[in-house]
């Protein structure tokens, strides 16, 4: 595995299409405090600035620094998380379609920012919101730990 597969795809923690996976949409969309985001509000945000970085998606990222980095309303139906969830699972593959060749990963983004450095800011953003849904996972009795060895 690469390291790029190694950050995107199953390193240092569970593999990413298992953290979304097996959820109702009664789950997706419990919020267990005022103060706290759903899963599925989670997983839209991570999968909005994804999109943004691999898709070098300018209308989003304008969207995005407007404030909406949130969606609106909840899904409708089990349907349109199991889309987001598709969705978000692709634009993994986009990512590390973005490291298969040097000269993607040296593409300048910005002045001084290269497409490896925004990838790595990817996948710790990525990681930190994966991290909650994991955490809600489990104060919803909705995960199960890995067996060991």
């Amino acid at each position: 595995m690469s390291k790029w597969g190694h950050l995107f795809k199953d390193g240092e923690f569970a593999r990413r299409e298992r953290i979304v996976a097996g959820l109702t949409l009664e789950q997706v969309t419990r919020r267990p405090s005022a103060q706290s985001h759903t899963i599925y509000e989670e997983l839209w945000h991570t999968n909005r600035w994804q999109s943004i970085i691999v898709n070098r998606d300018e209308a989003l990222y304008e969207e995005w620094q407007k404030g909406r980095v949130y969606p609106d309303a909840p899904p409708a139906s089990p349907a349109e998380w199991d889309a987001l969830v598709a969705e978000f699972l692709a634009g993994i593959e986009k990512a590390l379609w973005w490291t298969e060749s040097p000269e993607r990963l040296k593409h300048e983004t910005d002045r001084g920012n290269t497409m490896a450095d925004v990838l790595v800011s990817l996948a710790v953003h990525t990681s930190h919101h994966l991290g909650k849904i994991v955490a809600l996972r489990q104060f919803m009795d909705a995960w199960e730990a890995e067996p060991e060895g």
